[in-house]
């Protein structure tokens, strides 16, 4: 495992957050790309075991970001990763609020809405695919997930 440098962490947790679009799930790809494939400081099984924990409990789904903070650094760790979604998150819905506030029937915010879902829609599929690859090892496993895919996207 790798040495863990805080501010660089949190740095770039805050630039990944002001790109985020659609939720804590897309960014997912970026978050696993840094801590397990560039600094080193999980494995692929690691990262999918504190998803996966972070999703059972209760709460908000952006909880894996905090709880892998505080899985490498406790306290300070936690803080690292969870204070930079924060700001951002923050940031662009206040302005955004302000401005559809002035303007409810711009043409620009539903341009906005309808282009960012095929770009949250595609982020969603890479973060499942990452977690796919981190957890199944045979061709049960593969099989289990496609079969939880297929039941979850089942049109009632």
């Amino acid at each position: 495992m790798g040495r863990i440098n805080l501010t660089e962490m949190f740095l770039h947790f805050l630039a990944l957050w002001f790109v985020a679009v659609g939720g804590p799930s897309t960014i997912l790809p970026g978050i696993h790309r840094y801590l397990v494939e560039v600094q080193h400081l999980l494995t692929s099984a690691q990262f999918a075991e504190l998803y996966t924990l972070a999703q059972v409990a209760p709460g908000p789904n952006v909880m894996y970001v905090t709880l892998i903070g505080w899985h490498l650094a406790g306290w300070k760790g936690a803080a690292a990763t969870t204070i930079p979604l924060l700001v951002p998150a923050t940031t662009v819905t206040l302005f955004v609020s302000h401005m559809h506030e002035r303007h409810p029937s711009a043409r620009i915010f539903q341009a906005v809405r309808r282009g960012l879902t095929p770009i949250t829609i595609g982020l969603m599929f890479a973060s499942a695919t990452i977690l796919m690859r981190a957890v199944n090892h045979n061709w049960r496993g593969y099989l289990i997930t496609l079969l939880t895919a297929a039941i979850v996207l089942r049109r009632p």
